[in-house]
């Protein structure tokens, strides 16, 4: 019998004791919940209480003007505007003026020519040098011939003051066109 009422007492006792546990861990976190957000509630009552702003009305859009498109008189837009001439026609069936894509690339195609400078000229007996230097500030010397710029050009004529490049570029049409460019010496 006493050793039922010490297991009975012990329960009681183990039962108190996490009751106590309970009690002390609701106190601690009811303590815990007070807010401290005063300041923050006070500055949301101000800013209600400010008087509202005007807004500005909606501005009024045009409606989009359709415009309906009839053939009469007009142009067809699918036909191209300006007409080939027969060498232009030729050239873009692959049988005019092309660049040749066999041909091995130069260093300075690397670089579009308007990113190119013409530093000087070294000339040597009959033969002229042009001296240009390059966007990655490497120094390369060109002469007649030598192929530079990202569209086929060819140097033509090195001169003291300029460098005469013939560019063979797309002409929109399919074909190719010549063009004529310069570098000039950087004073």
């Amino acid at each position: 019998m006493i050793d039922d009422m010490l297991t009975v007492t012990k329960g009681v006792k183990r039962g108190a004791l996490t009751f106590a546990m309970a009690l002390v861990l609701l106190s601690g976190l009811t303590a815990c919940s007070s807010d401290n957000l005063g300041d923050l509630r006070s500055y949301i009552d101000g800013v209600k209480a400010r008087k509202g702003g005007r807004i500005d009305p909606v501005p009024e859009f045009r409606p989009f003007e359709t415009a309906a498109y009839g053939l009469e008189g007009q142009r067809d837009p699918f036909t191209p505007s300006v007409l080939r001439k027969p060498d232009q026609v030729a050239a873009s069936t692959g049988q005019g003026l092309q660049p040749d894509l066999t041909r091995r690339k130069e260093a300075l195609e690397d670089f579009p020519l308007d990113s190119l400078k013409m530093a000087g000229v070294l000339e040597s007996g009959n033969q002229r040098w042009a001296i240009i230097t390059a966007p990655d500030g490497v120094i390369y010397r060109v002469r007649n011939g030598n192929y530079i710029g990202q569209n086929n050009g060819k140097i033509v004529e090195v001169t003291e003051q300029k460098m005469s490049v013939t560019e063979i570029v797309p002409d929109g049409l399919g074909g190719w066109r010549i063009r004529e460019s310069t570098v000039a010496l950087i004073q």
